[in-house]
């Protein structure tokens, strides 16, 4: 389960978790390291550069491994330590919790089987789902699946739910929750729509999480097997993404990992890299940064989806009912589970963030797939500032994927 932030679109829980305190023992402050298998020494300082501003972004102590895909290989560089007290470097292949990311591969397995033609973009919730999305103004019979893949539904996020949030604010006790996603669907539509989608009329977004355990529960239904089968199956294996996994409810990370901490009410350091909440289709994919560099080249490369499809999946809408604190940020137009963001030197780039308790995700890909780039992030006492922490990864992002251009 994930829990979006006021202020920024994608999912985040940490921010109902904790009220945050002083810190009580800060990581050490660590150089950053790099490694660079090909490239020019240029490129690979900047990196460097840009990941140690990454690190101050954070409020500088927190964990950052970058990588970037080049035609002529791999750059990557890091900064921070693997656990507090170690002196050990965080691992250059850390598995970690990647969140709303996880949106870009339910949209990608959606999508085939909209290939496949066992399921239609237009078919409607109440189609495959029929009474789960009703009540207190709620009509499945007036959403599609595209409206779930391209957050234009209106559906209320049951990350914003009173009784989740209570539920939230006391990690340790709550940390192997795992409520089935239609028990989650279900505290969602106990809530009003925000909107209701009018064929022909102005198209809304409002980004809501209980769009994707929908989205995934009709996935289930139409390719005949659990939406995590699915992803594994349809994306993982064929992809070679060996460090990609499912865990379900299984609060351990595979090794190697960082451990990760947030600070509590108390101002004492508490661990929160073991926990249950991101056990849906959401939030609910472990990966490293050179999987998922792996997986948006994939995207533009043909070997996930027809044409048809991947045309489809960057037509974006507006983001018209963001919170008026994220208007500002350059979180880009949304399409069926993935932004589009320009370049400072001209084209875009496709993401999908994802935000967990203390970890933070920023994958993107070039529009032509030629480079790629995906940020881990992971904190060690507080949360990061996330406006602050967004421009020095956008920063990093456009300096990494404009390295070929002019």
């Amino acid at each position: 389960m994930t829990v979006r932030a006021r202020r920024f679109g994608g999912a985040v829980l940490a921010g109902a978790l904790l009220a945050v305190g002083s810190t009580t023992a800060a990581a050490p402050n660590t150089a950053p390291e790099h490694q660079v298998t090909k490239g020019s020494a240029h490129a690979a300082a900047e990196l460097r550069r840009d990941v140690a501003r990454v690190r101050q972004a954070g409020g500088g102590s927190v964990n950052v491994v970058a990588r970037v895909d080049t035609p002529t290989g791999p750059l990557r560089a890091r900064t921070g330590t693997a656990a507090a007290g170690s002196a050990a470097p965080v691992p250059w292949d850390a598995e970690f919790r990647i969140a709303s990311t996880t949106k870009t591969f339910v949209a990608v397995v959606v999508l085939q089987l909209a290939a496949e033609k066992r399921l239609s973009l237009d078919d409607t919730v109440e189609h495959w789902l029929p009474g789960t999305v009703a009540g207190h103004g709620n009509d499945g019979r007036r959403i599609t699946v595209r409206d779930l893949l391209r957050q234009t539904s209106g559906l209320f996020d049951y990350t914003d739910d009173p009784g989740v949030r209570r539920m939230l604010q006391d990690f340790d006790a709550n940390r192997y929750n795992d409520t089935p996603p239609a028990g989650l669907v279900a505290i969602a539509t106990k809530h009003p729509p925000l909107f209701t989608p009018q064929p022909g009329g102005r198209t809304r977004w409002a980004y809501s999480n209980t769009n994707y355990l929908v989205a995934a529960m009709i996935a289930e239904k139409a390719g005949g097997t659990g939406w995590r089968e699915l992803v594994e199956h349809r994306v993982i294996a064929p992809l070679g993404l060996r460090h990609t996994s499912i865990p379900g409810a299984n609060p351990f990370l595979p090794e190697p990992h960082a451990r990760v901490y947030l600070t509590d009410a108390d101002g004492e350091r508490l661990d929160v890299t073991d926990h249950s909440y991101q056990h849906t289709a959401d939030s609910g994919i472990v990966s490293t940064t050179a999987d998922l560099d792996t997986f948006f080249r994939a995207l533009t490369d043909g070997r996930l989806l027809p044409a048809a499809q991947w045309d489809e999946m960057r037509q974006t809408v507006r983001r018209t009912d963001d919170p008026e604190d994220v208007k500002e940020q350059p979180l880009g137009d949304y399409g069926l589970g993935l932004r589009t963001i320009p370049l400072s030197c001209g084209g875009s780039y496709h993401t999908h963030e994802g935000d967990g308790p203390g970890v933070y995700t920023r994958p993107a890909v070039s529009a032509d797939g030629r480079r790629a780039v995906t940020v881990s992030i992971t904190t060690t006492s507080a949360l990061a500032d996330l406006p602050t922490l967004n421009r020095a990864t956008n920063t990093l992002i456009d300096h990494a994927l404009c390295a070929d251009a002019g």
